[in-house]
């Protein structure tokens, strides 16, 4: 869910209006915006520095202080210009344009946060309601116009506000929409300027185009032809792939080698057969990286990206892990690309992956990301040469939630090789007796119980508490071996569920016991065991009871029990009758397997 919240957000889709102004000149300016019910409240425009009417605009009395704060403005990122903890900086154009809605005069500025790269890069501003523009308007001295009131609160005085207040409540000071709830008015807002033939509905979104270009040689090559009489020509189907060259020198220019390759960019035109250029630039890795769970499926087949017998085989992918920071760049772009070739015909369904997993970072023992420049780097290699990789990999398992990771601390990994030893002694060692019934059968109950536990636990990702598990079930293993279960059915049952259950962790002690065992070939090969229900179920069970909510008893019972007799079991408890004593019982609620909670 927090990857769909930054992919949401980083497309941006947004419903309003879009909305003309124009300037004194008449140069029209439109603007995007999401509550048009606010337009009566506009006192001043902004436009961003890179505004192609700024110029145009911007009269001979300011033009020296806006082309210097334009020329500012080009050195900042985005994100910097977006910040909400900065000052906020701006230039009068000396220009001003007229609001469409009440025909006046307002100011037009140019200002460094609003960017062309989302809606028209012109915004119109409503200081009383939006908190940017508050603070624009209170470093310039703009005036600022209250058009909704908040509901039981008296009328604003716009010169006493310390912030931006909520646009909820009450339309004031807006012309037609006055008196009107605020939740209601965007409509009605859009319509008046629909009728007035100045704007309309529209839908707006953030996202903007991806340059997959790259001054660089490794990449998927741009398969592009120049040729001085054709112009750009696309290289043949039957030409392709396009291969990068292997004798390239890297030169202290800065440029990519394959700009520079004496042989390799120089070939013929597909059309003419003249002298042309291939485009040097390659591809945004990325790009790459968008379909290659696609050609993974086929890597050797010629005739199509993939093998469409293969893609309806394996296709879509069940589990997809990663890290989130790829929300709104792999992830988004693998996403995107699905779309558009199912739009194409060429791929099948909404989703290239059903389920999406983000792993956790194993951090360095100081609790920040393991770097060799911080010197916290823990290199595994000693730990695997002295317990093993067995051994590594159940306590990289085990010692943290798989989504969240954790600091590195090695100090409990012996006990995760104490474990696999005893799993060891456990299976090979025999040991003599004979058993009673309730012990194999209290052991088929643990061990189906921790089946079932462990099953969901690895559909889920919860892999630390699968160790937790089988250390446990060892334990009790163990007791009912000292018993005499050793060589039953029973015990051998326990034995094949518990190695089939530590395979994907352990997969070489597992192996190798299974192998011990004369158990076919291999064990990573078996079917996942499945769950005997009967046996799992517990002979006793404990419900709880409550009278008025309190916890008053506990009463041991069969798990079938019904409600009628749970429920006289629990009245008839000595503990509970003295609570209740002469008082009338109201009602008696009964949870099935749980509790019984009665009400006086």
């Amino acid at each position: 869910e927090t990857v769909r919240t930054l992919q949401t957000n980083w497309i941006g889709r947004s419903e309003g209006a879009s909305v003309t102004f124009k300037s004194e000149a008449g140069d029209p300016l439109e603007v995007f915006t999401t509550r048009p019910d606010t337009l009566w409240g506009v006192t001043f425009m902004v436009l961003a520095p890179e505004h192609p009417l700024v110029e145009k605009l911007t009269t001979p009395g300011q033009r020296e202080q806006v082309e210097a704060y334009r020329e500012q403005a080009q050195y900042q990122s985005d994100i910097q210009r977006e910040a909400t903890d900065k000052v906020k900086t701006g230039v009068f154009t000396g220009a001003y344009a007229i609001n469409p809605v009440n025909d006046e005069r307002i100011p037009i500025w140019t200002a460094d946060y609003v960017l062309m790269t989302y809606g028209t890069g012109a915004i119109m501003g409503v200081p009383a309601h939006d908190q940017r523009d508050f603070e624009f308007a209170r470093q310039f001295g703009l005036p600022i116009r209250v058009v909704i009131q908040p509901e039981g609160s008296e009328p604003i005085n716009p010169d006493e506000m310390e912030t931006a207040v909520d646009a909820i409540g009450m339309m004031v000071n807006s012309g037609p929409l006055s008196g009107t709830p605020a939740d209601q008015t965007k409509e009605a807002a859009t319509a008046f300027v629909e009728q007035k033939g100045v704007g309309h509905g529209a839908i707006n979104h953030r996202i903007h185009d991806w340059l997959i270009s790259r001054q660089r040689y490794w990449g998927a090559p741009i398969p592009m032809i120049y040729c001085q009489k054709c112009g750009a020509v696309p290289v043949p189907e039957d030409q392709l792939p396009v291969l990068l060259p292997d004798d390239v020198e890297w030169l202290p220019t800065g440029e990519s080698p394959l700009k520079l390759h004496p042989t390799w960019r120089f070939t013929t035109c597909p059309t003419c057969g003249g002298p042309a250029e291939r485009e040097t630039d390659t591809m945004d890795t990325f790009m790459c990286s968008s379909w290659y769970h696609l050609r993974y499926l086929s890597p050797d087949y010629d005739k199509y990206p993939f093998d469409p017998d293969q893609y309806n085989y394996w296709m879509p992918v069940d589990t997809y892990t990663g890290g989130s920071e790829h929300a709104t760049m792999h992830l988004i772009y693998t996403r995107f690309f699905h779309k558009a070739c199912r739009d194409c015909g060429i791929t099948e369904g909404p989703e290239p992956m059903l389920q999406l997993r983000n792993q956790g970072m194993v951090l360095g023992e100081d609790g920040d990301k393991m770097s060799k420049s911080k010197g916290n780097v823990i290199a595994p290699d000693n730990l695997v040469n002295r317990y093993g990789s067995d051994t590594v990999r159940a306590y990289l398992t085990f010692y943290a939630r798989w989504e969240l990771g954790a600091p590195w601390n090695s100090s409990g990994i012996e006990g995760t090789s104490r474990w696999l030893r005893r799993v060891w002694s456990t299976v090979l060692e025999e040991e003599g007796g004979k058993p009673d019934a309730s012990t194999l059968r209290n052991l088929r109950r643990k061990v189906h119980q921790t089946l079932k536990a462990i099953t969901y636990d690895y559909e889920h990702f919860e892999f630390n508490t699968i160790i937790s598990s089988l250390m446990e079930l060892l334990n009790e293993m163990n007791k009912a071996k000292a018993n005499g279960a050793y060589g039953s059915a029973e015990w051998q049952e326990a034995i094949d569920i518990y190695l089939r259950m530590m395979a994907p962790v352990c997969p070489h002690i597992s192996e190798e016991l299974w192998s011990r065992l004369g158990k076919p070939y291999s064990i990573h090969q078996q079917p996942w065991p499945k769950v005997d229900e009967e046996a799992a179920k517990d002979d006793e069970i404990t419900l709880v009871v409550q009278v008025n909510g309190k916890l008053r008893d506990r009463l041991t019972v069969s798990p079938i029990i019904s409600d009628e007799e749970a429920k006289a079991l629990a009245l008839a408890s000595p503990a509970v009758q003295s609570q209740i004593g002469e008082k009338p019982i109201r009602k008696v609620i009964v949870i099935p397997g749980r509790l019984v909670n009665i009400v006086i």
